[in-house]
């Protein structure tokens, strides 16, 4: 029998370096260190050489200043403000009246965006062709002109108070601004509140049952009437049974000037009308995209079932075509909020032309106010895409 001797296992071969070198995951990793340090470098230089430059210049750095006093006033506060509050507060009031101007023209942005999209769908000639001009101006002009033309040459040249253009008696419209009646909430209103809610979460449920009948049945209920009688009777109801707390105050002319109601300010009105107008040819072409994007047999097979024109577009085109027009209606929203920025020019306060500009200029403190102007607006342009993104996944086709 041969005895043979095992010796120990011949080692592997050492990897070349140029296998190494061909190994495309570890050159990924090199070139991702290499960026990354670049990267933190060139954050550290902008640290160091802002660190130095406030250091020469004897400015402060750090959000301290939030906690001074502002010293100067803002003419619309939606909130409890005075020339004694803080920056802070300022910085506050200065959120409140953006957000209240985005959320009011995109509001009414997307009313004549719908309108005007189906209009240049319309088989009425003179519709669809005033809608068609519509589309065509808009957006064929600079955002700041229409703000300038709507503040200069429409409201700048409305009358003097005494002179108001009157709307039923009860709204006035001068150079001024615009005058409306204000509600005036006494002991006891909170009941009208609570049964405003009572009624969103009523229609909630109206429109789930709804649904579900329409899809069982085949039959159409009025959700839409119902609703607003929800909204609007329930609370009156809760109103009228604890002594309907409310009283209005209505806008009266005392000398030069109204007293009483509330005022919109011009700025305000002009830079809602501008980006609602604006905004809305835009949002319009999305509207006929998204139409024309769903297939023509839709609105034969709605047809056959004896559906009218109207309520077929309501129920059967429209649903499908928003698939379609949320990811560009997204964007839209998110310009419209972005160029409220322009209300700078015509000197409403919204958070540019109060936080970005007099408080800026006021503290010096110009790192940090950037950074909290860009965060800010950053976060809006998060959460409305996060609800749009929220709302699209509803609406979306479920494959199987």
């Amino acid at each position: 029998m041969a005895i043979t001797h095992e010796g120990p296992a011949p080692a592997e071969p050492a990897r070349s370096r140029s296998s190494i070198l061909n190994d495309a995951r570890f050159r990924g990793l090199v070139a991702q260190a290499v960026v990354a340090a670049i990267v933190v470098f060139a954050i550290g230089m902008m640290v160091w050489n802002a660190q130095t430059n406030l250091a020469n210049q004897r400015i402060a750095s750090g959000f301290g200043f939030l906690n001074q006093t502002a010293g100067f006033g803002i003419n619309q506060t939606m909130v409890e403000y005075n020339e004694t509050s803080t920056y802070g507060r300022a910085l506050l009031v200065a959120i409140i009246n953006t957000l209240l101007v985005a959320g009011v023209g995109i509001f009414f942005a997307t009313i004549f965006g719908f309108l005007v999209g189906v209009g240049r769908l319309s088989k009425n000639w003179m519709v669809r062709q005033v809608c068609t001009a519509y589309v065509e101006v808009t957006r064929n002009l600079p955002l700041l002109f229409h703000i300038l033309f709507w503040y200069l040459a429409v409201l700048a040249a409305m009358p003097a108070a005494r002179n108001s253009y009157s709307l039923f008696g009860e709204i006035y419209i001068n150079n001024r601004g615009i005058y409306i009646p204000r509600f005036v909430f006494g002991e006891g209103s909170g009941v009208g509140l609570i049964a405003f809610a009572v009624a969103i979460v009523g229609v909630v449920v109206l429109k789930k049952w709804a649904t579900a009948r329409r899809n069982a049945t085949g039959q159409q209920f009025p959700v839409f009437w119902t609703s607003v009688g929800l909204l609007i009777g329930l609370p009156l109801v809760a109103l009228l049974a604890v002594g309907f707390p409310v009283t209005i105050d209505h806008p009266v002319l005392k000398g030069f000037n109204f007293n009483g109601g509330s005022r919109l300010l011009p700025e305000f009105a002009a830079l809602v009308i501008a980006l609602s107008i604006y905004t809305g040819g835009f949002i319009a072409e999305i509207v006929r995209a998204g139409i024309k994007a769903v297939n023509y047999g839709q609105s034969e097979a709605a047809a056959s079932l004896g559906l009218k024109p109207g309520l077929a577009t309501r129920l059967v085109v429209i649903p499908q075509a928003l698939r379609v027009m949320i990811p560009p209606l997204t964007s839209q929203y998110l310009n419209l909020t972005k160029n409220s920025s322009l209300a700078a020019f015509v000197g409403y306060p919204e958070l540019v032309q109060v936080f970005a500009g007099t408080t800026l200029n006021q503290t010096g403190q110009a790192i940090e106010i950037i950074a909290i102007t860009m965060g800010i607006y950053l976060v809006i342009s998060l959460v409305t895409s996060g609800f749009m993104n929220w709302y699209n996944k509803r609406v979306a086709l479920i494959e199987r």
